[in-house]
């Protein structure tokens, strides 16, 4: 099938070499100029793991291609995917300027029947928006038809998730309109559920929320455990054991960051209050998640004291393991919010660094390895669970160290390991190791 992606960011680059992987025809539609010649030399603008690797081999069998030009795109293709970005506006709706902008000039290329595909993050309504503007636009008189066809994919798994999914949604006005997009995932004998274009622009939505929903939930969980001295990661284990509850996105921290749960939460609540219903417990997991900053910045301060000149060693700036993404990313808020005190940094991340320096101050240290960081460090913090980290030698960290002092932004060691090698230890949800007590305890509750 012949396949247009209009943008070439995590889910249209993603989705276009997964397309052309499985034998399509596909060209990627992008307007930035500089990217579209470096995807056309397989030189990637994101960091996935087997993207660049995909492409390339795609290119070279003349699969897939890249161009800034959407009439050619447009005209190349039987389906056309929008996938640009959704970001929040200040009210917290989605903006929808370059959804708008993709539509109209779909409308003024589209030379024969089309099947427009929404698969950027967008509120309900949505599809309707898409048809008004290519009804408004196009010059002939040619038929169309808007279907939604949410992703799911997780950044530094996304490849993973394209070929192997849990499911494929497809919100589209009639059941022959689902079967062309059917045929298009068929090699991936993924399950399919096909709906109305309403309900699959709510399923991603919903998804996003519900699973923003239990991030705020076993961080509130861990605040009472630091508070009684139970251990939150036992805590979750025990949880997700249950079928009904899963494992999955029950790991304490520092709140959920990145590109979707962030804007897609936000986005709910608003399209809640448009269509007057009231979602009380998603306003308390945006209120959740913004205090985990804010609190874990507390303990620091509480233990290390005056700020000023002293020395943090940083593990971790991508606001997760297997990307180089860094929107809502914790570590530029506790940096930036530590440096104003005073602190110096020296910081280290496998892939990240070149995407956090503009957003962190110039004087912070960026070093070649994670062990650099421990160098007259009065403290370490973890700020992204690389797997890497889990198996760093401690002890030659804990010796480079002015003090042995870790705070665990994501509680990737184990306690009693901690405790033997001699680290004070501060992580989410669990007994504090302090030489001294510097953080306040709360005796158990009798009942």
């Amino acid at each position: 099938m012949n396949v247009c992606v209009i943008g070439t960011g995590y889910v249209g680059l993603v989705t276009g070499a997964v397309f052309a992987d499985l034998g399509n025809d596909v060209v990627c539609v992008d307007n930035n100029e500089e990217k579209v010649e470096k995807l056309k030399n397989c030189i990637m603008p994101i960091y996935e793991p087997g993207l660049e690797e995909m492409v390339r081999r795609n290119l070279e069998d003349g699969r897939i291609s890249f161009t800034t030009n959407t009439g050619e795109g447009v005209r190349r293709s039987d389906v056309v995917f929008i996938a640009v970005g959704t970001p929040a506006a200040d009210d917290g709706s989605t903006d929808l300027s370059y959804v708008e902008t993709v539509a109209r000039e779909i409308a003024q290329h589209i030379d024969r029947y089309k099947i427009v595909v929404n698969k950027s993050t967008v509120p309900p309504g949505t599809g309707d928006f898409v048809r008004s503007i290519l009804e408004a636009n196009k010059r002939r008189r040619i038929d169309f038809d808007v279907v939604s066809n949410p992703e799911f994919l997780k950044e530094g798994s996304a490849i993973k998730d394209s070929l192997e999914p849990d499911r494929i949604v497809i919100g589209a006005p009639c059941q022959n309109v689902a079967m062309s997009l059917l045929e298009l995932y068929a090699p991936l004998e993924a399950p399919m559920l096909i709906t109305d274009v309403y309900s699959a622009e709510m399923i991603k939505y919903a998804s996003n929320a519900f699973l923003a929903t239990k991030i705020s939930f076993i961080n509130s969980v861990a605040n009472i455990c630091e508070a009684i001295g139970a251990d939150v990661t036992l805590v979750a284990k025990g949880m997700g054991s249950d079928k009904r509850i899963g494992k999955e996105f029950l790991m304490a921290g520092l709140g959920y960051g990145g590109s979707c749960f962030p804007k897609d939460t936000l986005s709910m609540i608003h399209t809640a209050r448009k269509f007057q219903q009231p979602f009380p417990i998603l306003d308390a997991v945006v209120e959740t998640n913004e205090d985990r900053v804010p609190r874990f910045l507390e303990r620091i301060r509480a233990i290390v004291g005056d700020l000023k000149d002293k020395r943090f060693g940083v593990l971790g700036l991508a606001f997760k393991p297997d990307t180089d993404d860094m929107r809502d990313a914790k570590s530029v808020e506790i940096i930036n919010s530590l440096a104003e005190a005073g602190a110096k940094f020296r910081c280290y991340d496998p892939i990240a660094m070149e995407n956090a320096k503009p957003l962190l101050p110039d004087d912070v240290e960026y070093a070649s390895n994670p062990y650099e960081v421990a160098e007259d460090a009065d403290a370490i913090i973890i700020m992204t669970e690389w797997k890497e980290f889990r198996g760093l030698k401690l002890e030659n960290m804990r010796d480079k160290m002015r003090r042995p002092l870790i705070f665990d932004g994501r509680n990737i060691y184990p306690l009693d390991r901690m405790e033997r090698l001699g680290f004070e230890y501060v992580s989410i949800g669990r007994k504090a190791l302090l030489a001294q007590a510097t953080a306040p305890v709360v005796a158990p509750v009798t009942v």
